[in-house]
């Protein structure tokens, strides 16, 4: 079983969105509060969009300017303190994306995690096997060498093991497109695998996944996404792409994806109901 810690990136989040909330109480401006500690606006609107990392003597200005109590400013340079330390998916930088590793520290603090999948089944859901299938059929393109795949892999499930199967695990809600359980990564035993596995991760209490039949009507006209929630950050939402990846953070367009999930949720079948399908579909990998 992982550790139990709170996630850096979170923290980092957290600390410049608590200093952006500060300033706008005190009904100043970014180039206000810049001309009153002598910094340049850039340096304001970097530290509170977390691209900056504050000093603690920042910290210490910005509290005396927006006039905080000692309590409050304990717990900002507790958030720095907290932003400073490294996170389990630095151990696999040199193989992932940055905006993924952004990803997986915003997902080790999310309580809930909820994605819609066309292509193929989610990576917190994925098998060894099937995980190591989908990482080298795109070999061709990112060029990624034996040990990438390998650092690739080994990341993949080091990461279900810190979401899935945590103390106080993140809930997970997947629809997948029918197609995803037809599409071959390796041989057939790959697959067999990957939707028996798929089926027992479904009967956990914090996993629910639904298939949206091909026979049906697609609701959303729209790839991947993936919309993490949290207790005490705003909510956001991943997008990935042939040549990288972003994310949504306008609270007006979150809303929009969350809306969309939940029209995909009601039109897909029900959970037993995808059971049965993804069953048979397994009885079809021969």
């Amino acid at each position: 079983m992982p550790s139990e810690q709170g996630s850096p990136t979170v923290r980092r989040l957290r600390l410049g969105q608590e200093l952006r909330h500060l300033r706008e109480r005190r009904k100043l401006t970014g180039a206000k509060t810049a001309e009153s500690l002598g910094w340049s606006a850039s340096k304001v609107s970097r530290i509170e969009s977390s691209k900056t990392m504050p000093s603690a003597d920042d910290i210490e200005a910005m509290a005396q300017l927006f006039k905080v109590d000692a309590e409050k400013r304990a717990e900002l340079l507790g958030l720095l303190r907290d932003a400073d330390q490294r996170g389990w998916w630095e151990d696999y930088e040199d193989a992932l994306p940055s905006e993924y590793t952004t990803f997986l520290g915003l997902e080790a603090e999310a309580t809930a995690h909820r994605g819609w999948e066309p292509q193929l089944v989610p990576g917190l859901l994925q098998t060894e096997d099937y995980a190591r299938e989908v990482i080298l059929a795109t070999r061709g393109i990112a060029r990624i060498t034996h040990s990438g795949v390998r650092s690739r892999v080994e990341a993949r499930l080091d990461r279900q093991q810190r979401v899935l199967h945590r103390t106080n695990p993140a809930l997970l809600a997947v629809v997948l497109d029918e197609s995803v359980l037809t599409r071959r990564f390796g041989e057939p035993s790959v697959m067999r695998e990957q939707l028996g596995h798929l089926l027992e991760m479904s009967l956990l209490p914090h996993v629910s996944v639904q298939v949206l039949p091909l026979d049906g009507e697609h609701p959303v006209n729209t790839g991947a996404f993936v919309h993490l929630k949290f207790v005490d950050l705003d909510d956001a939402v991943y997008l990935e792409s042939l040549y990288g990846a972003r994310f949504v953070e306008a609270l007006d367009v979150v809303a929009d994806y969350e809306r969309a999930f939940e029209h995909l949720r009601a039109t897909a079948l029900s959970e037993d109901e995808s059971r049965v399908l993804i069953q048979r579909k397994i009885m079809q990998w021969r």
